[in-house]
């Protein structure tokens, strides 16, 4: 079955961020599917379907590409937005639960990007749009390994973005900085939690949730999505919200001593 409609397929659409996006690029014009580990128990969206995808799952995401392509015909856009939390001092996290987080953050979008690629080369054209965050380019006291895959999303993205460009298909960056989502409830406490870190793993949970409070809109995220996808001259990054502008400024521009004192300053660290 052909589709004259661009045709998204959107990762973690039930909620937050990748709900936004859905929405979002359904009302731009394209024909979207989002996914869910389970999509039986995803809110219904007008013109999305949802279909099951666990980005950890090789079979998994072979299968939900298959799927799509039958139906629409072609995948013209791929948004790698599922993702998992993580927080809690590096030293609280095994490495067990650090590969479970790499596993979805990191390896999911590697899964997604490397079952698309073939079928956007063979178009000549396709967009691979992979959201990262703040964390990806700065500092993440008490949140090490979850930066730590946002650091490796962004060097990811610019190394493929480089290598496929010759085939007509672009991989670029939408950076939020926090959000009003669900995210610290569904994140990751740490497996191996140590009483010296108490205090300040508490410290860091009441800022987290101020951060969040006070974060943008799913939608002003969604809206760099659609302009990452649809842009005629696309740029590699797409800087989302005041926060992540003025961070990215200083980190480009401070001193270094200074960024990190900054970065001390702002996480209440003793």
């Amino acid at each position: 079955m052909t589709n004259s409609r661009p045709v998204a397929l959107v990762t973690g659409a039930s909620s937050g961020i990748g709900r936004a996006a859905a929405r979002a690029l359904s009302d731009a014009g394209y024909a979207v599917v989002g996914t869910s580990r389970n999509a039986q128990s995803s809110k219904p969206l007008d013109g999305v379907s949802f279909i099951d995808l666990d980005v950890s799952s090789d079979e998994s995401v072979d299968n939900a590409v298959t799927q799509v392509i039958e139906r629409f015909g072609r995948i013209d856009l791929l948004v790698n937005n599922a993702g998992i939390g993580g927080s809690g001092a590096a030293e609280e996290t095994s490495v067990d639960q650090a590969q479970r987080i790499f596993d979805t953050n990191v390896f999911g979008v590697i899964r997604t990007t490397r079952a698309l690629l073939p079928h956007m080369r063979a178009q000549g054209a396709g967009r691979i749009v992979n959201v990262s965050s703040v964390l990806g380019f700065i500092p993440a006291p008490y949140m090490a390994v979850y930066a730590a895959t946002k650091h490796a999303v962004e060097g990811y993205s610019e190394s493929l973005d480089h290598e496929i460009r010759r085939y007509g298909v672009r991989a670029l960056l939408v950076q939020p900085a926090y959000t009003k989502t669900g995210f610290e409830g569904n994140a990751m406490g740490p497996d191996s939690p140590l009483p010296l870190y108490a205090d300040q793993r508490q410290v860091f949970a009441r800022l987290m949730a101020t951060a969040m409070e006070a974060g943008d809109d799913p939608a002003v995220v969604a809206k760099a999505i659609v302009a990452a996808a649809t842009d005629r001259n696309p740029r590699l990054r797409y800087t989302v919200g005041s926060v992540t502008r003025r961070v990215g400024m200083l980190r480009r521009l401070a001193p270094e001593r200074a960024f990190d004192r900054q970065i001390h300053k702002l996480n209440q660290l003793a």
